[in-house]
C-alpha cells in the first residue's frame, strides 16, 4: 500500500467533543509494516474500523503497542523493532496523540491540551519523542513516557485494554481453562503483582543471606574478642587475689587479738558464774539443814498420833465381837418362828384347796345338766362373735382401700400437671432457642456484610437494582441508614438506640418524589414490597440544634451518641426521629427520675441501657417495656462477644431442656407405677365389697335361726356339799388366827435382827476410818523418815561439791584469766605494727572466722597468686587497650548490620501484608467477575456462573441455557454453539473490563465464528456496555457492521481494501 485511506462516517450528533485526558485522538503511522502514510482520528466513545482481511487493521494495535513502549515480541508480530519496518523502506514513524484535558490531565502546565508520542525506529536505531500540542518536543526517554503510562493506567501488554488476533486466540477463543486463567490474572493485574511480589521475595532472601554471611563474617573477631576479655578478666582476678591477700594479712593480725580477747571474756564470764553459784550452793546447804529440823518435829508429833489411833483400834474389834455373838443368836430364833409360821402357811393352804374342790363339786353338778342344752348356743355365739369380728374387719379394710385409692388418684392428677408443665416449659425453652440461633444466623451474616443488617439479603439486590438505574436518578438514593450511622465511644447503647430509632435504619432517603417512585419500582422488581422511603431534600446543610431546644440533664441524648459522614442522614434522623430529644440513662430507676421526677423541658422520650422506654403525655405516665426481637443493636462495631454470648445462652438453655425432660421422663415414670397401683387397690376394693356383703348375709342367717332353752339343775346333791362346806371354812378362820399371831412374833424377831446388823455395821465401818487412819499416819512416818534420809543426803553432796570443785575452779580460772591478758597485750602490740584496728573494721572485720581459718585462706590465695603470675605475663593495661579497640570496631560492624535486619525485617513486614491484601483483592475479584459475568449473560437470558482456583491456575466458565429443560449447567464451552460459546466468551470480556480502569480500549476480531444473529445480539450488548462504561473504545473487525446504529457516541471507519 502507498498510501492508506480511511473512509470515515460521522458521529450523528456534529462535531466531536473533547474528551477525557488520556484518550487518542488520532494515530499517524508511516512506513509501517502495510501502511505507508496513513492516519486515523478517533471519536471519543465508540471507533469501528472495518475492512477486508490484509487491509492492515491489525497493525494499527500494533502500532499503538509499540508507541506506548511495547517491546516487539510482546506484540507476538515481529522479532525486532526493525521488523516493522515497511520493506523497501529504511525507517519508519508511529504518532500518537493523547488528549490531555480535565482534572485527570499529565502535566498541563507543561504538555497543554493533548501530548503528541512520536516513535521513529531504523534499522540501527529507535527513539522516543514526546511533543507539547504545539510540536514542541518536551523530553525523549522512556522514563517520561512510563510516567505517563502510570499516569494513565495504559497498560498495553493487558490484553483487557488492547486485545489482538492473537491474544483473542490465545485467550477468549481457547477451550483450555489454564488459558483462561492465564488471560483473567493478566487483566486483573494480579500477574503483574504477583511477580512483582516473587520478585521482592527473591531480592528479600538474596539480601537475607548476604547479611547472615556478615554477621557470620564476624564470628572469629567476636571469639577473639571474648577470648580476650577472659584474659582480662583472668588479670583483673590476679589483682583481687593479691589484695585479698593484703587483707588477709591484715585480718589475721588482728584475728590473734580478737582470738584472745573472746578467750579472756569468756573465762571472766566464767568466773563470774562461779562466784554467783557459791550462794547458791549456801543458801540451798542451809535450807536443807532447816528442813531436816522440821522433819524431825513432824515425825515426832505423827509417833505420838499413831499410838492413839492403835488403842482405840483394839476397843473396837472387842465391841464388834460382842454384837457378832448377840447377831447369831436372834438370827437363830428368826429361823425358828419362820419354821413354825410356814407349817401354818402350809395348812391354810391345804384348807383353800379343800375348799376350792368342793365348790369346784357344786358348779359342776350345776353344770353337768345344762351340758347338752346350752353348747350349741355357747358355739353359736361364738361363731356371731367371730362373723363380726370379721366384718368390723372387712369394713376398717375396706375404709383404707378407698383412702389409699383416693390419694393414690390425687397423686395421679397432680404429677399429670407436673408433666404438663414440663411441656410448656420444654416448649418454651425451645421457642427461645429456635429466637436465639435465627439471632446468631442473622448476627452471623451481618458480620459477613454489615448491609444485610438493615433489611436482609433484599438490600443487596435493591441495591445492585439501584446501580443498574443510578442514571435515571436525579440524586442518587442513600441508605439504608443503618449503614450510615457508627455509635461513638463504643457499642454500650446499642440497644437503647436500636429500641429507640430502629425502625429508621431500614430506611432510604432520596431527594423528591420523582426518585421515591423510581425507587418504589427498584424494590418492586425484587420483591421489596415495604420499603420504606423518606423524601428530604439533600442541599440541606446540617442542622445546628439551638441549645434551648436540647433537653437539660447530665445525660446523653441519641443525637450526642450517634456518628454519620452525610449530613442528610442526620438531618433525617433529627426531624424524623427526633433524636435531639431523646435522652438515654443507665438504669430503669435513673430513668424514672429523669422522666416522671424532674420533668425536663424538651424531654420526649427516655431509654435505659436495657431498651426501656418511657415518657410523659399529658397527665399519663408510660412506660414501654424492650422489643424482645432486638436481642442486640445493629449499630455495634463488632459481633464476637454478642456471638459468644448469645452461644453460651443456648448452651444454659439445651442444658435446661435436656433436664426439664429427664424430669419429665420420670415423672411419667412415676405416674405409670402410681396408675399401676391405682388399679391393683380398685380391684382389691371391689372384691373386699363383694366379701362385706356376703358375711352381711350369713350373720343375719345365723340371727334367724337361734333358738333358747331352759335347764334345771338337781337341788339334794348340792345340799349336802354345802354342808362340808361350812365346816372347812370354820377350820380355815381358826388356821388364819394362829397365823397372825405367829406372824407378829417373826416381825419382831426380824426388826431386832435388822436393829444389830445396823450397830454391827456402823461399828465396822467406824472400825475401817480407824484402820485408814492407822495406814496414812504409817504411811506418812515413812514418808518423813524416806525425805529425811534424803535431804542429808542431798546437804552433804552440796557441802562436798562447793569445798572440792566450786572453790578450786574459781582459783584455777583467776590464774587463767591472768595468762590470757599477758598474751592479749602481746598480741595487740604486734597487730598494731601491721596495720592499725580501723583499717580492719573499714574491711568489714573477720566476719567471726577464726586465726586458724583465715590462716589456711591466706596460704590458699598464696599459692593461687604466685601459680596464675606464671600462666598469665602480659600486661593487663595493654590487654584493656587492645579489647577496647577491637570492641569500638565489632561493635561499628554490629550496629551496621542490624540496622540492615531491621530494614529487610520490615520490608518482610510489607511484603507479608502486601501479600494478605493480594489474596483478599484476589477472592474479591473472583466473586466480582462471576456476579457482573451473570449479569451480562441474563441479558439474553442464559444464566452461568465462572470457578476461579488459585491453587490449579484454572478458570471454568459454566453456561445454562433458557431452552435446556434439564437444568444442568454447560461446564465446557465447548459443548455449545459457536455463537453461544463466542457470546459467553464476550460476556466473560466484559466482566473483566468493568473490573479495571483504562483512558481507552482496543478489540480485535471479537466477533469471530459468531453467526449474524448472535454478531448483531454480541454488537448491540458490547456497544451499549462501551457507552455505560464511558472510556474510548476501538473495535477492529472485518465483518459488516451495517447492524450498528450511528449515534453520536459510535463512529465507523472503513479500511480501503488491499491492493492485489
Amino acid at each position: 500500500m502507498r498510501n492508506s485511506r480511511v473512509s470515515t462516517q460521522p458521529p450523528g450528533g456534529g462535531g466531536r467533543p473533547s474528551g477525557p485526558a488520556g484518550t487518542i485522538a488520532r494515530i499517524k503511522l508511516e512506513n509501517f509494516m502495510c501502511h505507508e502514510n496513513l492516519q486515523i482520528e478517533f471519536d471519543d466513545h465508540v471507533n469501528f474500523i472495518t475492512g477486508q482481511n490484509g487491509s492492515g487493521k491489525s497493525a494499527i494495535l500494533t502500532a499503538l503497542c509499540v508507541a506506548f513502549g511495547c517491546r516487539a515480541k510482546s506484540t507476538q508480530r515481529a522479532a525486532t523493532l526493525k521488523d516493522f519496518i515497511k520493506t523497501g523502506c529504511h525507517h519508519t514513524l508511529v504518532l500518537v496523540e493523547l488528549k490531555n484535558k480535565g482534572i485527570d490531565a499529565f502535566k498541563h502546565q507543561v504538555y497543554g491540551d493533548s501530548i503528541i508520542i512520536e516513535r521513529r525506529i531504523s534499522e540501527s536505531t529507535a527513539s522516543i519523542s514526546m511533543k507539547d500540542c504545539q510540536g514542541r518536543k518536551v523530553a525523549g526517554d522512556r522514563e517520561e513516557l512510563r510516567e505517563l503510562v502510570e499516569h494513565f493506567n495504559i497498560d498495553v501488554e493487558n490484553p483487557c485494554v488492547v486485545m489482538s488476533q492473537d491474544k483473542s486466540r490465545e485467550f477468549l477463543h481457547s477451550g483450555s481453562g489454564k488459558d483462561k486463567f492465564k488471560f483473567f490474572f493478566k487483566a486483573t493485574l494480579l500477574q503483574q503483582v504477583d511477580e512483582l511480589l516473587l520478585n521482592i521475595k527473591k531480592l528479600l532472601d538474596h539480601a537475607n543471606a548476604l547479611v547472615n554471611d556478615l554477621e557470620k563474617s564476624i564470628q572469629p573477631i567476636l571469639k577473639e574478642l571474648h577470648e580476650l576479655q577472659g584474659k582480662i578478666k583472668s588479670m583483673e582476678h590476679l589483682e583481687e587475689i593479691s589484695k585479698k591477700v593484703k587483707e588477709l594479712k591484715k585480718k589475721l593480725a588482728w584475728s590473734w587479738v580478737y582470738d584472745v580477747n573472746k578467750q579472756f571474756d569468756q573465762q571472766s564470764s566464767n568466773i563470774e558464774k562461779l562466784k554467783e553459784k557459791v550462794p547458791v550452793y549456801e543458801a540451798r546447804i542451809k535450807k536443807c539443814h532447816k528442813i531436816v529440823e522440821d522433819l524431825k518435829d513432824c515425825f515426832i508429833k505423827k509417833k505420838t498420833d499413831s499410838d492413839s489411833l492403835v488403842e482405840g483400834s483394839m476397843e473396837m474389834n472387842r465391841k464388834k465381837n460382842e454384837l457378832q455373838q448377840s447377831l447369831s443368836k436372834a438370827t437363830q430364833e428368826k429361823l425358828q418362828l419362820g419354821e413354825e409360821y410356814q407349817r401354818l402357811v402350809r395348812n391354810v393352804d391345804m384348807l383353800n384347796k379343800q375348799l376350792k374342790a368342793l365348790q369346784a363339786q357344786v358348779r359342776d353338778i350345776r353344770d353337768q345338766h345344762l351340758k347338752n342344752t346350752q353348747a350349741e348356743e355357747y358355739q353359736m355365739e361364738e361363731k356371731l362373735q367371730g362373723l363380726g369380728d370379721q366384718l368390723e374387719a372387712t369394713r376398717s379394710l375396706l375404709k383404707g382401700l378407698k383412702d389409699e385409692e383416693e390419694s393414690l388418684s390425687k397423686n395421679v392428677e397432680m404429677r399429670r400437671n407436673e408433666i404438663r408443665k414440663f411441656a410448656e416449659e420444654i416448649d418454651g425453652s425451645e421457642q427461645k432457642l429456635r429466637h436465639i440461633n435465627h439471632s446468631i444466623r442473622q448476627i452471623q451474616q451481618h458480620q459477613t456484610n454489615k448491609v444485610t443488617a438493615f433489611g436482609g439479603d433484599r438490600v443487596t439486590q435493591l441495591l445492585r437494582v439501584i446501580e443498574n438505574h443510578c442514571h435515571k436518578f436525579r440524586r442518587p438514593p442513600i441508605g439504608p441508614i443503618g449503614v450510615h450511622v457508627q455509635l461513638v465511644n463504643g457499642d454500650a447503647w446499642s440497644i437503647a438506640v436500636e429500641n429507640a430509632i430502629g425502625r429508621l435504619l431500614d430506611s432510604f432517603i432520596v431527594t423528591d418524589y420523582q426518585d421515591s417512585r423510581l425507587l418504589r419500582q427498584c424494590g418492586k422488581e425484587i420483591n421489596y414490597h415495604q420499603l420504606q422511603i423518606i423524601v428530604y431534600d439533600f442541599s440541606i446543610p446540617r442542622l445546628v440544634i439551638p441549645d434551648d431546644r436540647v433537653p437539660r440533664t447530665g445525660h446523653p441524648t441519641i443525637l450526642s451518641i450517634l456518628h454519620s459522614d452525610n449530613p442528610t442522614v442526620m438531618n433525617v434522623l433529627v426531624d424524623k426521629g427526633h433524636i435531639e430529644r431523646q435522652v438515654l440513662v443507665q438504669d430503669y430507676e435513673m430513668g424514672k427520675e429523669a422522666t416522671f421526677v424532674q420533668r425536663v423541658p424538651n424531654l420526649k422520650e427516655v431509654y435505659t441501657k436495657e431498651g426501656f422506654n418511657m415518657f410523659f403525655r399529658g397527665s399519663v405516665q408510660t412506660i414501654l417495656p424492650p422489643n424482645r426481637r432486638c436481642r442486640a443493636g445493629r449499630l455495634c462495631s463488632t459481633y464476637g462477644d454478642q456471638i459468644q454470648d448469645l452461644k453460651r445462652e443456648v448452651y444454659d438453655i439445651e442444658g435446661h431442656i435436656q433436664q426439664t425432660r429427664r424430669r419429665k421422663r420420670d415423672m411419667e415414670l412415676d405416674v405409670q407405677n402410681v396408675e399401676r397401683e391405682l388399679v391393683d387397690v380398685k380391684r382389691r376394693r371391689l372384691n373386699v365389697e363383694k366379701d362385706l356383703e356376703s358375711k352381711k348375709l350369713v350373720i343375719q342367717d345365723l340371727k334367724s335361726s337361734r333358738e333358747i332353752e331352759a335347764t334345771f339343775a338337781s337341788q339334794a346333791t348340792v345340799d349336802e356339799r354345802t354342808e362340808e362346806i361350812s365346816e372347812v371354812e370354820n377350820q380355815l378362820q381358826e388356821q388364819e388366827l394362829l397365823l397372825v399371831t405367829f406372824k407378829e412374833k417373826m416381825n419382831a424377831a426380824e426388826e431386832k435382827v435388822q436393829n444389830l446388823k445396823a450397830s454391827f455395821e456402823e461399828l465396822c465401818e467406824l472400825a475401817k476410818v480407824v484402820s485408814n487412819d492407822m495406814g496414812e499416819a504409817t504411811n506418812d512416818l515413812s514418808g518423813i523418815e524416806k525425805q529425811l534420809h534424803t535431804t542429808n543426803i542431798e546437804r552433804a553432796q552440796l557441802e562436798k561439791v562447793l569445798s572440792e570443785k566450786l572453790i578450786p575452779a574459781i582459783k584455777e580460772a583467776e590464774q587463767e584469766l591472768g595468762r590470757l591478758q599477758n598474751q592479749r597485750d602481746e598480741y595487740y602490740e604486734k597487730a598494731s605494727l601491721i596495720c592499725p584496728e580501723s583499717e580492719v573494721e573499714a574491711l568489714g572485720g573477720c566476719n567471726g572466722s577464726t586465726p586458724e581459718q583465715l590462716s589456711a585462706q591466706l596460704n590458699r590465695f598464696k599459692e593461687r597468686l604466685v601459680r596464675e603470675t606464671r600462666s598469665n605475663p602480659d600486661s593487663i593495661d595493654d590487654l584493656r587497650l587492645m579489647y577496647e579497640k577491637q570492641q569500638k570496631k565489632i561493635l561499628r560492624k554490629q550496629q551496621t548490620y542490624e540496622g540492615f535486619r531491621q530494614k529487610l525485617n520490615a520490608c518482610t513486614e510489607a511484603v507479608d501484608i502486601r501479600e494478605q491484601k493480594f489474596q483478599r483483592n484476589a477472592s474479591l475479584l473472583r466473586r466480582q467477575l462471576t456476579w457482573q459475568f451473570n449479569g451480562h449473560l441474563r441479558k439474553k437470558g442464559i444464566s452461568g456462573n465462572i470457578q476461579v482456583s488459585y491453587e490449579e491456575k484454572t478458570l471454568a466458565i459454566e453456561v445454562k441455557m433458557p431452552q435446556d429443560a434439564s437444568s444442568i449447567a454447560v461446564r465446557d464451552t465447548r459443548g455449545l454453539s459457536g455463537g453461544e460459546r463466542s457470546f459467553s466468551t464476550l460476556c466473560f470480556a466484559m466482566a473483566l473490563h468493568e473490573m479495571i480502569e483504562a483512558p481507552f480500549r482496543a478489540m480485535d476480531e471479537f466477533d469471530v465464528y459468531m453467526d449474524a444473529v448472535s454478531r448483531k445480539i454480541s454488537l448491540d450488548t458490547l456497544v451499549d456496555f462501551a457507552v455505560s462504561l464511558g472510556s474510548q473504545w476501538i473495535f477492529i473487525t472485518p465483518h459488516d457492521i451495517s447492524m450498528v446504529k450511528q449515534t453520536e457516541k459510535v463512529k465507523k471507519q472503513q479500511m480501503t481494501a488491499p491492493r492485489s
